[in-house]
């Protein structure tokens, strides 16, 4: 599709907003009046994409309320990538339209220009902290993406799998022979499936976990 299809529908709806509505004003997209209120300025393109969101950011210049606008799209992958526009647009100052297509076409605002102070989320907040902490070394590569993720969790679990090399062995003994106070809970959530309970309260080392200690 072309830009031009998102004019008349983004016309229609600020028109029925009260404003006075036209296009290519100085190199703004769409330009809208109403009253005395400072000038509303949409810019369009046919997907969401870094350059609209720098031609929205370049409009702050003008005026501080811009929205950056395009097509909707459809099913659950879309749903997720405009859910994350939002929040990036109400960090950078912008509002976010998506346009749905049709007879007649349907106008959505994700979310209207304005100052934002996002909020810190403490439990995320917590849990990286002690994610940090508790990782032994540097084992990734920054921006790796094809490789596992080496957690502070694995690590341990890797030295409670090495120990288990030697012969079965009980998670207390574990636990403090190897100063790790969850290896009790790693060896009964066994989420890698690297061991397995001989009796009670004794766990030994499966294959697949022999073989994750020779690949570490």
């Amino acid at each position: 599709m072309r830009e031009t299809e998102l004019y008349p529908p983004l016309k229609s709806y600020l028109e029925e907003q009260g404003y006075t509505v036209k296009s290519e004003v100085t190199y703004c997209d769409i330009v809208a009046m109403r009253g005395d209120e400072p000038p509303l300025i949409v810019e369009m393109k046919t997907s969401l994409s870094l350059e609209l969101l720098m031609q929205g950011v370049e409009r702050l210049a003008l005026s501080d309320t811009v929205y950056v606008a395009f097509p909707a799209g459809k099913g659950k992958g879309w749903l997720k990538r405009a859910k994350v526009a939002t929040k990036l647009c109400r960090r950078l100052g912008l509002g976010l339209i998506s346009v749905r297509m049709g007879d007649p076409a349907r106008v959505l605002v994700h979310t209207d220009p304005g100052p934002y102070q996002p909020r810190k989320s403490k439990p995320r907040l917590n849990a990286l902290l002690k994610e940090f902490a508790a990782r032994d070394g540097d084992p990734n590569t920054g921006g790796q993406t094809r490789q596992r993720i080496v957690t502070a969790y694995r690590q341990e679990a890797l030295l409670v799998a090495a120990a288990l090399a030697n012969g079965p062995n009980r998670p207390a003994v574990l636990a403090k022979s190897l100063n790790i106070p969850r290896a009790a809970s790693i060896l009964q959530q066994n989420y890698y499936g690297w061991f397995y309970r001989v009796e009670r309260g004794v766990y030994a080392l499966t294959d697949h976990g022999r073989t994750a200690i020779s690949d570490r």
